[in-house]
């Protein structure tokens, strides 16, 4: 079985995707209800009993608000630094697995490499899942792109890449002046126009799938995320797909060549 993925919700109100290999599937992030994850795992065809872990960003409600529920009703452990499993106060039934950003480790089938992010978090970071010689990059929560993450990007076939804010709808809309300034910060969110660039700088190395996560309902539409995104990564000829992530329903289950 190739490696495949869903994004079951991105946005404010909540991320969860769910990753699928050989040997079992992994959640990252659980910011839904368990109840809603369980509902969306069954309309695109995933079998929770696959899941062999939960890997967790960071700490804020919109990537954990349905953790412990999910990990109790699917016994399985969850996986964080170990600054955010404190900062999550986990009840003492979950299984907790610490790791450490920059240090790879193999686990619920896959190999995972966590890599540190900037964003105003504990210890936020991004993944790299690799089964085989296929990878899947996660980058949902940052203010900008540093040369680690997008050497970590490099070489993977999808990124779940955050395109948070059009810059205009942001400074003209109805935000309060420290709020643009925190989402524009360097331990912000992505841009369309920095994901764009991101992705442009990427695609070069097997990129099939882009999809574009975290979108702001304020400050962005998908079209204008889309369109930034498709003209960067096509400008070179071809291109990786593009797709834009929801926070009200699942994208079906996409499946990665080998």
């Amino acid at each position: 079985m190739p490696i495949g993925l869903s994004v079951l919700s991105s946005g404010s109100k909540g991320n969860c995707i769910y990753i699928s290999g050989d040997d079992g599937a992994v959640i990252v992030d659980a910011g839904l209800s368990a109840r809603e994850i369980l509902r969306r795992l069954a309309v695109v065809g995933c079998e929770p009993l696959r899941i062999k872990g939960i890997l967790v960003t960071h700490e804020h409600t919109d990537h954990v608000r349905g953790l412990a529920a999910l990990a109790r009703k699917l016994k399985t452990p969850v996986y964080g630094t170990a600054e955010t499993l404190d900062a999550i106060h986990l009840p003492r039934d979950i299984g907790k697995r610490p790791f450490r950003a920059g240090r790879a480790f193999d686990g619920m089938g896959f190999e995972v490499m966590p890599f540190s992010v900037p964003h105003d978090a504990r210890d936020p970071v991004g993944f790299v899942i690799r089964l085989g010689t296929t990878a899947i990059g996660v980058a949902t929560d940052l203010g900008y792109g540093t040369a680690l993450v997008k050497e970590r990007l490099k070489g993977c076939r999808a990124v779940v890449l955050e395109s948070n804010h059009d810059e205009r709808m942001l400074m003209e809309g109805p935000y309060p002046w420290f709020l643009k300034q925190r989402v524009r910060s360097r331990r912000g969110h992505l841009s369309n126009d920095s994901s764009a660039e991101m992705l442009s700088v990427v695609q070069g190395s097997g990129l099939q799938l882009a999809v574009l996560a975290h979108l702001s309902e304020i400050n962005n539409r998908p079209h204008l995320a889309l369109g930034t995104a498709t003209e960067a990564v096509r400008c070179g000829g071809g291109g990786p797909r593009v797709e834009v992530a929801s926070v009200y329903e699942p994208l079906p289950m996409m499946w990665l060549d080998e």
